[in-house]
């Protein structure tokens, strides 16, 4: 940042105002206060008939791994809408959210992940540019090895254990290492 966008000013700071816990840039000028903010990522566990909707990514960073439908959040949309605008683009499936399944930090990248349980609709098969190929595979054709994030592995694996046993749970939480944490 070299200019304030409020006035123009090249006179920014770094300092922490009152009773604030993080340094932000401040106007000098004006004092206008610019806030950084993580980026939320949207996404799901798309499921039907027993197999998941994967991506394989077709852009970096890894591309060519393999990983859930999901990516950034625009303004003016909910989260859901979100959801399922991204799992539309990258996989041309549509889909109906059933219900929030993880939400989980990733500090060290700003970033911040809420994926959703959801059933297929329809599914054209036709990948955005962002997708080499987008496929619905059961738990043994899924390509564990070459997953994107050791998150998105963990949700998957923990989503397909409990299916198994008929009932879902809430994450929240990553570790420095991609596992999340579940929380009751």
């Amino acid at each position: 940042m070299k200019f304030c966008s409020e006035c123009g000013s090249a006179n920014l700071v770094l300092r922490k105002t009152n009773h604030d816990t993080h340094s932000r840039y401040t106007c000098a000028d004006c004092e206008k206060i610019f806030y950084h903010n993580p980026k939320v990522i949207a996404g799901c566990i798309v499921e039907h008939e027993n197999k998941y909707l994967m991506c394989q990514r077709a852009i970096k960073p890894r591309t060519g791994t393999w990983t859930l439908p999901a990516g950034f959040m625009e303004c003016g949309e909910t989260v859901e809408q979100a959801a399922q605008r991204e799992v539309w683009e990258e996989t041309g499936a549509q889909i109906e959210i059933i219900a929030p399944y993880s939400i989980f930090s990733v500090p060290q990248i700003n970033e911040v992940y809420i994926m959703f349980r959801a059933k297929l609709e329809a599914f054209t098969d036709e990948p955005g540019p962002e997708t080499l190929a987008a496929e619905l595979l059961s738990a043994e054709q899924i390509p564990w090895d070459n997953i994107f994030y050791p998150a998105i592995k963990d949700i998957l694996q923990r989503y397909i254990a409990e299916k198994e046993q008929g009932t879902f749970g809430m994450y929240m939480g990553c570790s420095d290492e991609g596992i999340v944490h579940f929380m009751q």
